[in-house]
């Protein structure tokens, strides 16, 4: 197959040969397989041989014991690199490069936007003017929907008026709705918007090495020397062009209005971010980040897939046979943790945004079959990609529920000849104990939670950082039910061939 081929597909039913459309289901299934498998095959052999089951658990334990302790040491180095980042100035840094002239760099800016509110827009863009990074270099593209309607195309045309002046070029870009092979969202949108930036780009003649671009959320808000911070990595990283650059999120928007299990949910998935940033060689892109104008332009960013933002790493390391890589770049954006009009539907929203970003194990067909097709990538690094991949969705879909639920199926299950053993009375003792160590990881993350944390705002009592605190006893239920059950439902459908669309995020401004 033929490289241009495989890396358009979205799923098996993308392949016309039959044989390779049957291997590309197969691997679809494997997540589901490996995840169901596993908490079938507890809850099944806890009854047929709950002895084995029992020390299968205490070694799970340990295992993830050990893994807890590891975390934890990258969350706190990694927490210290932000801080130190933060300080830094990196427009000095930026002014003392040699070589390349940082002048000459453009960033490009698209920010997809559905139907999300003025405010919300504008306080976007309002980062981006107030950002440290000289705006006459700074291309902003407002990706609108043509599906959102009339009164959403008035918002954009009035902001676009309003905020025109203010950097080197602004776009308004009208993404048409019910093209054929596009799943609508964001993807699709970007990648819209990257085709009419292109023609802006082509007729100013700037060359594509002197771009960067930034796909961000619409709810992206950039701390003020992102663009220097991120400018100086390009210019000073070997081989620049063939990486992209992440920044780390944090959900600061409108995190002191937010509901306690919508902002450990979120503050969670910054730990894991600044986990990942310490384990570059596994990092892939991540929601809002910076490419390349030669990735961008050349590879094609991908309109046919749910996560946009990982697959195009993946598009990206297939089309360069291997030779790509994301730099983690400790510096912060911040972003919106989930919220609605009521706890019960920010619980809704906040389940089907854990389950969109779970659709994330569709990436691992799509490698497993790129890996098959490019001979050129050294199979040590398709093993290394393959097993974080399935290791972490496995571990995303079953580990909460192997920790905390369990746990206690051998002595509920396994019979009265188990239950008079010493290993029976032993088991609860020991997972307990366990459990109970691996309690200073949580303590780890409600500390640094509270250290990222932005100011109070005036009249909120200071009880709420207590709230803030307190509130990370609640996170082995937060686990499952926001972590472990929208993650075994992305893979059972992938497994079923029941494939996942494109849900928007809803956005809310008090």
């Amino acid at each position: 197959m033929q490289k241009a081929d495989y890396l358009n597909i979205s799923k098996a039913s993308d392949i016309k040969d039959k044989k390779q459309r049957r291997l590309y289901r197969f691997f679809e299934m494997i997540p589901g397989i490996l995840s169901l498998g596993t908490l079938l095959g507890v809850l099944v052999f806890s009854w047929l041989i709950p002895g084995w089951v029992a020390i299968f658990v205490i070694c799970f334990c340990f295992y993830y014991l050990f893994r807890i302790f590891y975390f934890s040491l990258h969350q706190i180095t990694g927490y210290f690199k932000v801080k130190r980042y933060l300080k830094i100035d990196w427009m000095d840094k930026l002014k003392k490069v040699k070589g390349k002239n940082w002048k000459d760099v453009y960033h490009v800016i698209i920010l997809p936007t559905y139907k999300e509110g003025e405010k919300i827009i504008k306080e976007a863009l309002d980062s981006l003017v107030d950002c440290d990074y000289p705006r006459e270099k700074l291309i902003v593209v407002l990706a609108t929907e043509e599906r959102a309607g009339q009164y959403y195309q008035h918002i954009s045309r009035a902001i676009e008026k309003e905020y025109a002046g203010k950097f080197f070029a602004f776009l308004t870009v009208e993404h048409p709705s019910n093209i054929p092979g596009e799943i609508a969202g964001k993807g699709s949108n970007v990648a819209c918007a990257g085709r009419e930036v292109k023609k802006v780009i082509d007729a100013l003649k700037i060359p594509y090495d002197n771009v960067l671009v930034s796909s961000f959320d619409i709810d992206t808000k950039v701390y003020a020397q992102y663009f220097s911070c991120v400018t100086w990595h390009y210019l000073t990283e070997k081989n620049p062009d063939r990486a992209s650059y992440q920044p780390i999120p944090v959900y600061n928007n409108n995190i002191w209005r937010a509901t306690f299990f919508a902002r450990m949910v979120s503050t969670s998935n910054t730990f894991w971010q600044m986990i990942q940033q310490e384990r570059s060689e596994k990092l892939t892109t991540y929601s809002s980040h910076t490419i390349p104008g030669p990735v961008f332009f050349e590879v094609g960013y991908p309109a046919n897939v749910v996560c946009d933002d990982s697959r195009i790493f993946w598009r990206a390391y297939l089309y360069y046979d291997g030779d790509y890589r994301v730099v983690p770049i400790y510096y912060l954006v911040s972003m919106d943790v989930v919220e609605s009009i009521n706890i019960f539907k920010t619980a809704i929203n906040q389940y089907k945004q854990q389950n969109r970003w779970a659709w994330g194990c569709a990436e691992i067909p799509y490698i497993m079959f790129g890996f098959l097709n490019n001979k050129k990538i050294p199979w040590t690094q398709k093993v290394s990609h393959i097993y974080t991949l399935l290791d972490g969705y496995w571990s995303w879909a079953t580990a909460s529920l192997l920790l905390f639920a369990l746990g206690w199926l051998p002595i509920l299950v396994g019979g009265g000849s188990f239950n008079i053993t010493v290993l029976s009375f032993n088991l609860p003792i020991l997972t307990g104990r366990i459990m109970t160590i691996s309690l200073l990881g949580m303590v780890v993350s409600a500390v640094l939670s509270m250290m990222l944390l932005p100011p109070l705002p005036k009249g909120m009592s200071r009880l709420k950082k207590a709230g803030v605190f307190l509130q990370w006893v609640f996170l082995p239920v937060t686990l499952i039910v926001f972590g472990a059950f929208p993650a075994l439902d992305a893979q059972v459908r992938l497994m079923l061939g029941r494939y996942m669309g494109f849900w928007v995020t809803e956005k809310r401004r008090g």
